[in-house]
């Protein structure tokens, strides 16, 4: 007879243990994941159509495909033939052809080198082109020196990008080019929302958040983790009759969108965690807590909240009359 309360307290353990795993497990695995999904992006959309092009160029300087055997009267060109008297290989230029299944003629080194290393090619369905492609792949591109050549010429290539956009003609260039696709209907929406995730990840913020403070927003009651960025408009904080703050509030999980609003100094409280931190917690939608923030029942979390903001409070008395008299002039 099985009692549930029993079964219960078996199976917490086992799924807690089993969570623990995932937790442990998935970061590196999903960090996999996003490179190797990336690597294949670029694999597919730029390596490959390089090398094919590079490919090409070779195979049009190098390929020596023949439609039949030349008319020749040097019984010595005419190596081998089969049964019925047809040459199967013969000499031209000091070189061997033989003949591939398509009936085309191509030098019988290609066609040795492509046989020991076919690839995915077909053999029996080839053309003399796609022999001549997988033996410059096999020969003289090969993916173990390709490869590094590319991530080097790549990573080049983006530096002289970065410098050329980082100039005055390159940033023209790069508005005028975001203008034209700003106009286009569809492309527009997905547009904005790759660059908005590009440039958080990417780019080096122009915006210095100074700290991290905790606002009652959006109403009261409701405490939402922000960014301050400055000290606001001058008009607002003679308005307030205070010290203001500006403070980007992000959004769960893209931190790069967000509000701007403009708070009273009295009214926020300052965290102490660094700027990753917030990040890494808004981006978990609050899952991953600064260790120095987990509730412990030896901190008293309503009493610090009040010494924060009476403390806030206390600054803004002796910082108001300096917005006063900033008012009056």
């Amino acid at each position: 007879m099985n009692d549930p309360d029993t079964k219960t307290l078996v199976n917490r353990p086992f799924r807690r243990a089993v969570l623990t795993g995932l937790g442990v497990v998935l970061p590196p695995l999903l960090t996999l994941v996003v490179f190797l999904w990336a690597w294949s992006t670029i694999q597919r959309y730029i390596l490959e159509p390089v090398e094919w092009g590079a490919c090409s160029i070779i195979v049009w300087q190098t390929a020596e495909i023949l439609d039949e055997p030349p008319l020749t009267q040097d019984p010595a060109a005419l190596v081998e033939r089969d049964s019925a008297g047809q040459p199967i290989k013969f000499k031209k230029n000091d070189k061997l052809f033989v003949q591939i299944p398509s009936g085309k003629w191509i030098p019988d080194d290609i066609v040795d080198t492509v046989r020991k290393s076919p690839g995915k090619l077909s053999l029996a369905t080839a053309n003399a082109n796609q022999y001549y492609y997988q033996y410059v792949r096999v020969t003289k591109l090969p993916r173990k020196y390709v490869v590094p050549a590319f991530i080097l010429f790549f990573v080049i290539m983006l530096y002289l990008l970065g410098k050329l956009l980082a100039a005055r003609m390159g940033r023209i260039f790069l508005r005028s080019a975001e203008g034209f696709i700003n106009r286009l209907p569809f492309v527009r929406t997905v547009y904005s929302s790759v660059k908005q995730v590009t440039d958080f990840v990417f780019t080096e913020r122009d915006i210095e958040f100074t700290r991290v403070v905790a606002v009652q927003y959006p109403r009261e009651g409701v405490w939402s983790v922000g960014f301050v960025t400055g000290e606001s408009m001058l008009t607002i904080q003679n308005v307030a009759a205070e010290p203001v703050l500006s403070v980007l509030m992000p959004t769960s999980p893209m931190p790069a969108t967000g509000f701007t609003i403009t708070i009273r100094k009295s009214e926020t409280i300052d965290l102490d965690i660094t700027i990753d931190q917030a990040i890494q917690f808004v981006v978990s939608c609050g899952v991953v807590v600064p260790a120095n923030q987990i509730d412990s029942p030896a901190v008293d979390v309503k009493t610090h909240v009040a010494a924060a903001l009476e403390t806030n409070i206390s600054e803004t008395a002796r910082e108001t009359p300096l917005a006063g008299d900033s008012s009056q002039s």
